[in-house]
Order: structure tokens, then sequence, then C-alpha cells
């Protein structure tokens, strides 16, 4: 059994890493990684790109889609969030980190790409109903450049053909 399911994980493995598959795997993990879910996307598009420097700008494109989405998903469950706790508690949450964020409005998003805190980001720009489409403008913006550079600092830090 343990063997059988080696083999069947191993041969997953081996087409999620085929171009056809790789762009859609790093779709999948980058819509996961721009979630309130710690995973990073990061490796995937320069593990896919090191392996075929032919894919670095659909790479980019599609990770920076599915991050963009997975900042939508947060944005909507931000929102959600803030709904069900006015029915809860019958008034507005106010707080003084929130502020900063409404001062900016929709531009803050284009904080989206920081580790750790772009992603929760997306979900507050939700729950203080900031305007949906500029923010997600906004974390386009922002997640495609973290793509570009993330991805190109890491080919050129480690040059050099894969086995």
């Amino acid at each position: 059994m343990e063997a059988w399911l080696q083999a069947h994980v191993h041969a997953l493995l081996a087409a999620l890493a085929l171009p056809e598959f790789g762009l859609s795997s790093v779709f999948v993990i980058a819509v996961v990684s721009a979630t309130l879910l710690p995973l990073g996307s990061e490796p995937a598009v320069f593990g896919l790109v090191k392996l075929n420097p032919a894919m670095f700008w659909p790479a980019i494109v599609v990770a920076t889609l599915g991050n963009t989405l997975g900042g939508m998903i947060s944005w909507w469950m931000g929102y959600g969030a803030e709904q069900a706790y006015e029915r809860v508690t019958h008034h507005s949450a106010e707080l003084r980190a929130l502020e900063w964020l409404r001062r900016f409005g929709a531009r803050a998003c284009l904080l989206s790409w920081l580790p750790a805190v772009g992603d929760p980001l997306c979900a507050v720009a939700g729950w203080l109903k900031l305007p949906f489409w500029p923010c997600v403008a906004y974390m386009a913006i922002g997640k495609f450049f973290r793509y570009l550079v993330m991805t190109a600092a890491l080919l050129w830090l480690f040059p050099g053909a894969v086995p």
C-alpha cells in the first residue's frame, strides 16, 4: 500500500511540474496563499520558472491573477465578518488602526504584497467597506510587482540550468 501511495504521489508531483500543469498549480497556490492561510506562492513560481525559463512571464501573470483573486476572497471575508459583527453587536467597529486604513482608502491595498500583513490588509479593506474594484486594482499592481521583483531576484541569485 505504501509503495502504491508513494508511486502515485510521485506521479502527481511530476505531472504538476509539467508546464501545462505548472501554471494551474501556481494559480491554485497563489489563490490559497493570498487568503489568511499561511502559505507562500513564491517557491512555486520560482520553481516553475527555474525548470522552464520560457514560462517567466506566464508564471508572473498567472501568479498575479491567482494572488489577486485570493485577495478578493479575503476582501469579501472581511466584508462578511464586518456585517456579522454589526448584526451581533448592533454597532459599527471603529479602532484607531482602522482609521489609518480608512484615510488611505483603496490605495492601502498596494501594500497587499507585504509578507504577514498584506493578506490580512485585504480582509480589513473589506471590513471597512473600501470600494471593491479600486482595491482589486491596487492589489493587482502590488502583487504583480512583488512576483516580478522576487522571481527576477531569485533567478539572479540562483543562476544556472537545472539538470
